[in-house]
């Protein structure tokens, strides 16, 4: 499949699948979904310039250090020497069941899984996945929010609407309600926002960066030194 991949024979989407299957992850468990990385950083833009390296994310760095500033943080956290357990820079996991039911909380029966999780109720309206440039933006301005993506970022548009009319409250600065996910500016629609990020993840950028990312979730800097230099270490 590498060699495959690497002759471009199939498409990123499909190499990730696959070694998200070699890995274990499966959409029948929710503690070993599959994951995907955030490739963009630009959600602002009027529309979406793919052959400009800055629209982006850094894919050689783990997601609590994609806005740099956090990295001294992240760097003395791993230094905290209590000594009681391993020391780790990040105390939460890029993938996690709370994490794929915060994405899917439109989506039964995911719905019913955060309600249970969350004693017999919705969470509160700001900490639910609201808006797509809001959950980046909460990626850059807070190094504890380590999320990745799950695949359904990538075909499934349904997952960003309120189908069901479920009744999510309100955000506590703006009073709005929450309904269907907001959209980065240069999404015309659900679907267009799947086919632009689509065509981001197959894009030239992407392709010549993807191993990077690969390397910090399934390879050699997962664990050991080379985890500890690339600020990978979770708890």
């Amino acid at each position: 499949f590498l060699q495959k991949w690497v002759l471009r024979e199939i498409s990123n989407f499909e190499y990730l699948m696959q070694l998200n299957t070699i890995a274990g992850r499966t959409y029948n468990d929710l503690s070993q979904y599959p994951v995907f990385p955030w490739i963009l950083r630009d959600y602002v833009s009027e529309t979406l310039d793919l052959t400009n390296p800055a629209v982006f994310r850094d894919l050689s760095k783990p997601i609590g250090v994609a806005n740099e500033r956090h990295a001294r943080d992240v760097k003395e956290n791993f230094e905290d020497p209590t000594g009681t357990v391993d020391k780790f820079h990040y105390g939460t996991h890029y993938s996690n069941a709370a994490g794929v039911m915060h994405y899917l909380i439109r989506t039964e029966p995911f719905t019913t899984l955060h309600i249970q999780l969350q004693s017999g109720r919705f969470d509160c309206s700001d900490r639910q996945f609201h808006s797509v440039p809001a959950a980046w933006q909460a990626r850059m301005e807070n190094p504890v929010d380590v999320k990745e993506l799950i695949p359904e970022f990538f075909y499934f548009p349904e997952f960003l609407e309120n189908q069901n009319g479920f009744d999510l409250g309100c955000l506590q600065l703006s009073n709005e309600k929450v309904g269907d996910v907001v959209l980065p500016r240069w999404a015309r629609s659900r679907e267009d926002f799947i086919h632009q990020h689509r065509k981001a993840l197959e894009s030239e950028y992407v392709s010549a960066h993807l191993h990077e990312w690969i390397d910090l979730i399934f390879g050699y800097k997962q664990r050991g030194p080379a985890a500890v230099e690339a600020l990978n270490v979770f708890y």
